[in-house]
């Protein structure tokens, strides 16, 4: 049988949208297998070893090469963004960018427990909230994948809420698991039909390559995000928040003047009148982007203009919000630090020492941690040195009841940080 016309005919069923959405090849051969198509057939379609195409099946080995997929998606006609991947030469100019302009509407229970997950991640970190996002998705999501229960709108509920996993899963200190949960999360929203929130996504991807020090990649990311918000509805929040990481990548390799460009494009984006809400995307608002502001000026090393923007990104900031506050609050200490005024930093640093010493957070504990070295080398200083005293002790505090989430070693290796009276 002709693996190109099985394909042709499984284009709407659940079961191959998934193996491809989650790029499981294996599952996607075990399928066409089933549907009578030879395995010596399959492995000559894609130019691999009946040895190679019985590793997948039997998943010993797992697709990872990005030729190899292109390979795959040319050789049984899968459109290109069921698979991630750019629209292939044999598809109509308009195949595949049809399916990304569809409409989805959610179901309300799934909106509901993403805003369930969000809200509580904003107060409490995202420490212990990951296991309890990953459970709704294996038992809540998943089963409607496979059973082709929901259409099109499953396949967002499980891009968006992949993604959330991903934000707690870096929130703990695991990038690496946040990398692999950004990349399942992106097939799921092309597969959904959702173009913002593709989009959306790559934001993400964006500033995870930037916190794991890949800025190249992070300037990609947002290019990629930017081309599709262009091919979507009006989002000027999304607009904003995707021209905020390519300026903050921009910074990050000094590339001033292109930084500056990209931040005015941002805050002009966000000063448009807003298109309708998304549901599956998170807010990005007036203290997001003063935030982001502030990094981007604190790394050009324009501290002056940097503090002024932390500054307003604390005061936009709401009390409930408690892990965003806290991250503006070290952003603002630290620019202080850089500025030489040490007892603005230690003013504001006082508020940081009321953060619960409950927020699951590491990435609270890292940057805690590297405000800490900035401020060790002044000391000498009395503020400064009583000021440390009294972050050290809670920080010990934070260190003890954070530590069923804190990565292993990291714990230690903090603790050995710690001076003690």
């Amino acid at each position: 049988m002709n693996p190109r016309e099985i394909v042709a005919g499984l284009l709407d069923d659940a079961r191959l949208l998934a193996a491809c959405a989650d790029r499981d090849m294996g599952t996607l051969f075990r399928l066409l297998n089933h549907r009578g198509v030879s395995t010596r057939r399959l492995a000559s379609a894609v130019d691999i070893s009946q040895g190679r195409l019985y590793e997948y099946m039997n998943g010993k080995s797992r697709v990872e090469k990005l030729v190899l997929f292109e390979q795959i998606a040319d050789a049984l006609h899968i459109p290109g963004h069921l698979l991630g991947l750019a629209r292939r030469e044999w598809e109509p100019a308009n195949t595949g960018m049809q399916a990304l302009h569809v409409h989805v509407q959610p179901e309300d229970g799934d909106v509901d427990a993403m805003n369930a997950f969000r809200t509580a991640d904003r107060q409490t970190g995202g420490g212990r909230l990951y296991q309890a996002v990953v459970q709704h998705l294996s038992t809540r999501i998943a089963p409607r994948l496979v059973a082709a229960d929901g259409g099109p709108h499953v396949f967002a509920a499980a891009a968006a809420l992949t993604e959330m996993a991903g934000w707690m899963a870096h929130d703990c200190g695991q990038d690496g698991l946040a990398k692999q949960h950004f990349t399942r999360a992106l097939p799921l929203a092309y597969a959904s039909g959702d173009l913002p929130l593709s989009a959306h996504i790559t934001a993400s991807n964006s500033h995870l390559a930037l916190q794991v020090g890949e800025a190249a990649q992070a300037v990609h990311w947002a290019k990629a995000g930017l081309k599709l918000v262009k091919r979507g509805p009006r989002l000027p929040a999304l607009a904003a928040r995707l021209h905020t990481m390519h300026a903050r990548a921009l910074a990050a390799t000094s590339q001033h003047d292109s930084a500056h460009r990209a931040l005015e494009h941002a805050r002009g984006a966000l000063t448009a009148t807003a298109g309708d809400q998304h549901p599956w995307l998170s807010p990005f608002d007036e203290a997001a982007l003063a935030s982001e502001s502030a990094l981007i000026l604190r790394d050009l090393q324009q501290h002056e203009q940097a503090v002024l923007h932390a500054e307003n990104a604390v005061r936009l900031r709401e009390e409930h919000r408690a892990r965003s506050l806290a991250l503006s609050r070290i952003t603002l200490a630290g620019i202080h630090v850089h500025r030489h005024d040490l007892d603005a930093a230690i003013h504001v640093g006082n508020d940081l020492l009321r953060t619960s010493p409950t927020l699951g957070s590491v990435r609270v504990v890292r940057q805690l941690d590297a405000l800490k070295g900035l401020l060790e080398p002044h000391r000498t200083n009395a503020a400064v040195r009583q000021y440390l005293e009294r972050f050290d002790d809670a920080q010990r505090a934070r260190m003890l009841l954070l530590a069923d989430i804190i990565p292993s070693g990291e714990a230690s290796r903090s603790e050995s940080h710690i001076r003690r009276p």
